[in-house]
């Protein structure tokens, strides 16, 4: 089983499309959103279950450079 989070990625002025195409490159999201407000884009990624999740994502994401801040959401239960 895997564990589901959303993570809200806040990008360096002019380079969200940057950004983006980085992470559909590495090809580790389910979705992948362009928002407006606070964030710029808006991930949905499936963590493996023997993965740390803050090591994950500070692995494999966070290490993209533009990326000035993120928000992680977890999840727990299906409705």
């Amino acid at each position: 089983m895997t564990t589901c989070v959303f993570i809200q990625i806040r990008c360096t002025p002019g380079s969200t499309y940057r950004v983006a195409e980085e992470i559909a490159l590495r090809e580790m999201h389910s979705e992948l959103y362009s928002t407006s407000g606070d964030f710029d884009l808006l991930m949905k990624l499936y963590i493996p279950e023997d993965a740390d999740v803050g090591k994950f994502i500070n692995d494999q994401l966070l290490d993209i450079k533009g990326i000035e801040r993120s928000l992680t959401t977890m999840t727990f239960k299906v409705f």
